[in-house]
């Protein structure tokens, strides 16, 4: 059985970040984030290859994954020659399958038993299976409608308040019969929720939901980005490094230097190679990466900081995201926020 993870975006909404790195490999702590993924893809026995489908900066996804071999699964590429739409993308990187295939958009984080959806799709016989998701502003979203057997019946796009007949809205992983796959055109960009599943429902194909309450989020923008970090660090969602830690949840790499007058507070991370300096402080909820110097009485706290940076002394960085090789100067404070992308200097004194 195959899997298809659609990683092709460019990664819009996180830019700066996303300008030199492909958000399937955005950092979660010192992980890419696609590897939270093949993790749960791997729990499906019967899945013994995963397809990427890609577009944007294919080869750093690949140069970090390879074959999957050194993963314990196959890995195979597709590059779409241009962006394809959610379906556009499923038909060309799944149009030689012929079994069930497990779908995933690749910007979403999730504990689901993706084994339990496969079983009713099987069960229900269904042409197509998706996964939905409870929110609790529903207005924010596009929503989907179920009858009271589970069958998919309306995709509603952003409703009014009093247009709400459900907080169901689509989770992004779907299970899909390749059969269905001859009413998506070739080489055209095509939805998948605006074309391919209405077409399911014109056509009364068993199309039915697996309605999942438990942990789900899109990292795609800054503050979920964050979030996550801090769902892992609290145990919300339970992931390596943080797993039976003590209550103080403080990650720090044997092979970081942390002076005996600095302030480390957890929960945070800090990986390999960091230096933190005398006076200097960690605050909670921060994640700081391998390499990265923290000069004496800075402080960090809250805040999400790349490899390789340096952030000179006095300075402050807070609810703040930095890229790879940032250099504060001495006393610049960055807050409020801010994302900061790969490289940026800030001159001494700077406030962003």
């Amino acid at each position: 059985m195959k899997a298809i993870l659609l990683a092709g975006g460019k990664g819009t909404r996180l830019r700066p970040l996303t300008i030199h790195t492909p958000k399937p490999i955005v950092p979660i702590f010192n992980r890419p984030f696609l590897h939270y993924q093949i993790d749960l893809l791997r729990q499906v026995p019967e899945v013994d290859e995963i397809i990427l489908s890609l577009n944007y900066q294919p080869g750093r996804i690949e140069e970090i994954f390879g074959d999957g071999s050194g993963l314990g699964i196959k890995i195979r590429y597709v590059v779409e020659p241009e962006p394809l739409g959610t379906a556009g993308a499923v038909k060309y990187a799944g149009d030689s399958l012929t079994e069930s295939v497990i779908v995933f958009n690749g910007d979403v984080l999730t504990q689901i038993d993706l084994a339990a959806v496969l079983r009713l799709h099987r069960e229900r016989q269904a042409k197509a299976t998706i996964v939905l998701t409870p929110v609790e502003n529903p207005t924010a979203y596009g929503l989907v409608e179920t009858d009271a057997g589970g069958h998919v019946r309306r995709f509603v796009e952003k409703p009014a308040a009093d247009q709400i007949t459900t907080n169901h809205i689509n989770a992004g992983i779907y299970v899909l019969e390749p059969g269905t796959f001859d009413r998506i055109p070739r080489a055209v960009p095509w939805s998948i929720e605006r074309s391919y599943f209405p077409s399911l429902i014109e056509r009364n194909e068993a199309f039915v939901a697996y309605v999942y309450d438990g942990y789900w989020i899109d990292i795609g923008t800054p503050d979920k980005y964050t979030q996550v970090h801090r769902d892992i660090m609290d145990g919300r969602y339970v992931a390596a490094p943080f797993v039976d830690l003590p209550p103080s949840r403080a990650v720090i790499d044997a092979g970081a230097r942390i002076d005996a007058a600095a302030v480390v507070q957890g929960p945070c991370f800090i990986d390999e190679g960091v230096v933190v300096r005398a006076g200097a402080r960690v605050g909670p909820y921060s994640v700081i990466g391998r390499q990265t110097q923290i000069e004496e009485d800075a402080t960090v706290e809250s805040a999400i900081v790349w490899p390789n940076c340096r952030i000179s002394r006095d300075a402050t960085v807070r609810d703040a995201i930095l890229g790879r090789h940032c250099h504060l100067g001495r006393a610049v404070t960055v807050d409020g926020g801010a994302v900061l992308g790969d490289k940026t200097t800030l001159t001494d004194y700077t406030r962003a």
